[in-house]
């Protein structure tokens, strides 16, 4: 079989990559591993970049319908009895213009969306149940079942995630940071006036509650590392207690789950490729770095990876500038992005690790400050949103620290615009040219 862009892995990554490419008369062909739908029952929070790439791509509209708007996620700070010791913000509307939500969704509705808009082109191969073994140099070694097929290309790119045969081909090796705590993680009914995100926490303890549609809510709850299986060792209702002391709206609900067997257990771990392309290859998604899941930005990364790596492509293809070199166009705009975004999820994950009242408190402060700061504010949501990049100065961290006073003035909405990334910055080879 021929096509011009294999891709390796379905995820949402790699359908986002493969609708953008299709949309733009490019032939893909696409090996997804998994035949049927994953049995866990995952949401997926929606940050404002992603939603405007979804809009580049049409699809705005079905997806925010079909999902729960989160304007503002709320933190709640508690003390040793429980009592709310301190409550702080996190406002997507301090964002100015059309994308100041984030939107949770089912994460195999979102993947059914997005497959159902590809496979309306004709220029779309989808084979499922069959996966990519490895490559040479023009063509992709796949095995379905007991089947073994081929299939030539002019690019190759992997979104298979963190066991990626793509990054293993192009022989980029990566080094894996891992935490001292892991998260259980699970979906269950809730309020119907609970729509909002929040985030409960004491000195030793951690809750994230993210509603998803159909008046269900995704949940994430951290634990140290290695007490899993002593948790599970111990009746349902010892699961739902640990809900319950933290989110008393959640009383009535969480005993909805009777069985340990659909709470999943999720380990973190942090790394980034140190290249994302060689020749005519490049790997997206999980594939080229991986993040903490505190801020909610793994998928996020991989939909905006897709966004730069399929415009590329496409211009590449479409304009017969095939030089592979052309490529590297990704990794300059994506890498430092992505760079950025990891580090402050690790540091967000740090404000959690240590189970001490000395970092509850600074935690709890830097968060108050940061929400009475409004530039700070505004700098924490659009590094959360992607839509652009403001690094803190030290000026920022005297602030967070408590060392001089928060600024009460904000900022007039054209200068946060400024702030956010131009057509120019997302695809800068549109100006500069290709080779």
């Amino acid at each position: 079989m021929k096509t011009q862009v294999f891709i390796s892995g379905g995820g949402i990554g790699g359908l986002t990559l493969a609708l953008k490419l299709v949309q733009r008369n490019v032939e893909v062909v696409m090996a997804e591993r998994l035949k049927a739908k994953a049995p866990t029952y995952k949401g997926e929070l929606l940050q404002p970049k992603s939603l405007q790439i979804f809009e580049g791509l049409g699809l705005y509209d079905e997806i925010t319908a079909r999902s729960n708007e989160i304007k503002v996620l709320d933190m709640l700070e508690l003390s040793s009895s429980l009592q709310v010791r301190d409550q702080t913000f996190m406002d997507y509307s301090v964002l100015p213009g059309k994308f100041n939500a984030a939107f949770m969704v089912h994460h195999e509705e979102l993947k059914d969306i997005l497959l159902k808009a590809a496979s309306e082109y004709k220029n779309f191969h989808y084979m499922s149940g069959t996966s990519c073994t490895g490559y040479t140099e023009n063509t992709a070694l796949l095995k379905a079942g007991k089947e073994k097929l081929e299939v030539e290309a002019e690019f190759f790119f992997g979104a298979e995630g963190r066991a990626s045969v793509t990054r293993k081909h192009m022989e980029v090796d990566i080094k894996q940071t891992a935490y001292n705590h892991h998260f259980l993680t699970v979906s269950f009914p809730r309020p119907e006036t609970f729509t909002d995100g929040q985030i409960i926490s004491t000195y030793n303890r951690f809750l994230g509650l993210f509603p998803l549609p159909d008046n269900q809510v995704r949940s994430v709850y951290l634990i140290p590392e290695g007490d899993y299986k002593e948790l599970k060792e111990k009746p349902i209702s010892h699961f739902h207690k640990l809900y319950t002391d933290l989110a008393p709206a959640m009383d009535g609900y969480v005993q909805q789950l009777t069985d340990w067997k659909k709470i999943q257990l999720m380990i973190p771990v942090m790394f980034h490729a140190p290249s994302y392309v060689r020749d005519n290859k490049a790997i997206i998604g999980d594939a080229a770095h991986a993040v903490h899941p505190m801020a909610g930005e793994g998928m996020n990364m991989a939909i905006q990876d897709a966004d730069i790596l399929g415009e590329l492509t496409a211009d590449m293809i479409e304009n017969h500038k095939k030089n592979p070199e052309n490529l590297k166009w990704y990794e300059k705009v994506r890498y430092k992005r992505a760079d950025h975004v990891i580090q402050l999820s690790h540091l967000a994950a740090l404000a959690y690790s240590y189970p001490f009242k000395p970092v509850s408190f600074l935690r709890q402060k830097t968060f108050e400050r940061m929400e009475e700061d409004p530039i700070l504010h505004f700098k924490q949501m659009l590094n959360v949103s992607g839509l652009g990049m403001w690094k803190e100065n030290v000026r920022d961290r005297f602030i967070q620290g408590g060392i001089i006073p928060v600024r009460l003035r904000d900022l007039p909405k054209k200068s946060k615009e400024l702030r956010y990334y131009t057509r120019e910055d997302d695809y800068p080879w549109k100006d500069e040219g290709l080779i």
